[in-house]
């Protein structure tokens, strides 16, 4: 299984504006230059994670994004559903598969998937950017406001 670049965009700016440790909020534009996407995959991203609540958005001269809810509250299962959707692994009817009658492929794996979101669960936006990777995340809000000026 592979996340859509979707997914990964989005757990990046959840993740990015997870460790924000300044007074200025977060732009589009930062996030497409920090972690070198097109700028408009970042508005579709973060439209999304807007409409689930989980990012503020703020328009205008002083406008940009914020995290929309604690880090300790957001589960990594959780954003992946959200983000992925709820497409089964494989789809046994489109196009019709002959062995579907007596197949218990579908069944292992769909059960692989609930296993693999409820390990995910187990796991925090904290979690996630806490250590090394939280020292990365802010040693990347720090480039980014130095070559600000």
């Amino acid at each position: 299984m592979q996340l859509t670049r979707f997914t990964d965009l989005g757990l990046r700016v959840l993740m990015y504006l997870a460790r924000v440790e300044r007074e200025d909020p977060v732009t589009n534009q930062e996030i497409a230059d920090q972690f070198q996407v097109p700028h408009n995959h970042v508005i579709k991203v973060v439209h999304k994670l807007a409409k689930l609540g989980w990012v503020d958005t703020q328009r205008g001269r002083n406008g940009g994004l914020r995290l929309g809810i604690a880090p300790s509250a957001l589960r990594v299962g959780r954003v992946l559903r959200a983000l992925e959707g709820d497409a089964p692994l494989i789809n046994c009817h489109e196009p019709p598969c002959v062995l579907r009658a007596g197949c218990l492929a579908k069944g292992a794996l769909d059960a692989a998937l609930d296993a693999f979101y409820a390990k995910l669960d187990e796991y925090t936006l904290a979690d996630v950017t806490g250590q090394r990777t939280g020292a990365q995340l802010l040693t990347l809000h720090r480039k980014f406001v130095s070559a600000r000026g």
